[in-house]
């Protein structure tokens, strides 16, 4: 295909002061492959005009022989351009999907590459094609909306911002470009491996004579009507209140909404008070749904969905039993100040939160799903009855229930 150089630059470099603008510094994470190393020379190009800090990492999860020259590879590449390059290696594939292990740990890794670097995000490479690609395996696995609709330029998630400046670029538009700069790339064999998913689609859509570029179109039109849904959700958010970490919402607006509505409601309410990066599945959500239906309370990922004159929607003791403390940070979900050395935060679980809880409108659940913290014996509620120089925050507002609902 032949392209003009001047073009995907400049569709390259116009994406970049959309999504990067008011950004300083920001990291590529680069495989190696065509879609990467675009995105690297695009990348070091316009930082060097718009005058930002640019640099890369290569996540090598060791899954192939050759991955760890590869890594090395691209390290060359980037070291090249003149940009710092870190190898993050990936030690243990776990149990469960391997894909998605690897997928999860390709994500820790780079975000925390990145606050390491003290960079402001990380940009990926995906294409317009892997947006068409990604529509057709979805759609064949039954997906709504959501699943359909194409992925976001922008989105946080672990703690960083995710920039996808190629996606109105075509892979091969990208690859020719790279060849008349005279760049370099590796070809990953998995691309080609019918073993996966995306390398069957790829073969089914050459043989269909299905265009990325039409199929894209249609992610994008689907993604704009998603983002008309949850425009519609507005009112009923406006009258969300916070309690303690929970969110109440208002039971008769619910249930007068479309199932649809009350389905995407429901996923984001969940996401916000237990923290999670990615929404339930549907089949789970749809039982949750049918329980409030009849009046009973259902439990959903983590959260409490509990009907009465409002809908409340709180953390699960039971999972906040599991729950980590990350420097100040606890079940992802409150930030509590004044910690010693020694000091324990646990969940209240069994016995509710000291502080009167009775007091402040709560449920015994979700009293027994707040922080404690053990302190030389004593038990302190930093949440309800700050102490001892405890005192905790939870970590969202009702904004990050509107940006979880756009953020996609």
């Amino acid at each position: 295909m032949a392209t003009d150089p001047d073009i995907v630059e400049a569709r390259g470099f116009a994406a970049f002061d959309r999504l990067a603008c008011d950004l300083p510094s920001l990291g590529v994470a680069l495989s190696g492959g065509g879609d990467s190393a675009a995105l690297l020379h695009l990348a070091a190009r316009w930082a060097s005009l718009r005058k930002r800090r640019v640099e890369a990492a290569t996540v090598d999860h060791g899954l192939r022989a050759e991955s760890a020259a590869e890594a090395d590879a691209a390290a060359r590449q980037a070291n090249a351009l003149g940009l710092h390059h870190d190898v993050l290696r990936w030690d243990g594939q776990g149990a469960g999907n391997l894909m998605a292990n690897a997928r999860k740990a390709r994500a820790e890794l780079l975000s925390g590459w990145a606050a390491s670097r003290g960079l402001d995000a990380v940009m990926l490479g995906h294409t317009r094609d892997d947006v068409a690609e990604t529509l057709l395996m979805r759609l064949s696995r039954g997906a709504g909306i959501d699943g359909l609709a194409a992925m976001s330029e922008r989105r946080s998630a672990d703690g960083i911002v995710w920039l996808r400046p190629l996606l109105g670029i075509g892979r091969e538009e990208l690859r020719g470009w790279l060849r008349q700069i005279g760049a370099s790339w590796v070809e990953d064999p998995t691309n080609r491996n019918e073993k996966y998913d995306r390398a069957r689609i790829r073969q089914a859509m050459a043989a269909l004579g299905l265009e990325a570029e039409a199929l894209a179109l249609s992610a994008t039109n689907l993604a704009e009507a998603r983002d008309a849904l949850n425009a519609g959700l507005e009112p009923i958010i406006a009258g969300a209140r916070l309690r303690h970490g929970a969110l109440l919402l208002d039971r008769a607006a619910f249930d007068l909404l479309p199932a649809e509505s009350r389905r995407r409601l429901i996923i984001a309410a969940v996401r916000f008070v237990t923290g999670a990066n990615y929404p339930p599945r549907r089949q789970t959500v749809e039982h949750a749904l049918q329980a409030l239906a009849s009046g009973n309370r259902a439990t959903l990922d983590g959260a409490v969905l509990d009907p009465g004159r409002g809908l409340l929607v709180h953390r699960e003791p039971a999972a906040a039993v599991k729950a980590d403390l990350v420097r100040d940070n606890w079940d992802n979900r409150w930030k509590i100040s004044g910690l010693r050395s020694g000091d324990r935060v646990a969940a209240a679980m069994p016995d509710p939160a000291p502080g009167g809880w009775r007091e402040a409108g709560l449920t015994h659940l979700e009293a027994q799903a707040l922080p404690v913290v053990i302190r030389d014996g004593a038990v302190f509620s930093p949440v309800l009855a700050p102490a001892d120089g405890l005192s905790a925050a939870p970590l969202r507002r009702l904004t990050d229930l509107r940006l979880i609902l756009l953020g996609h």
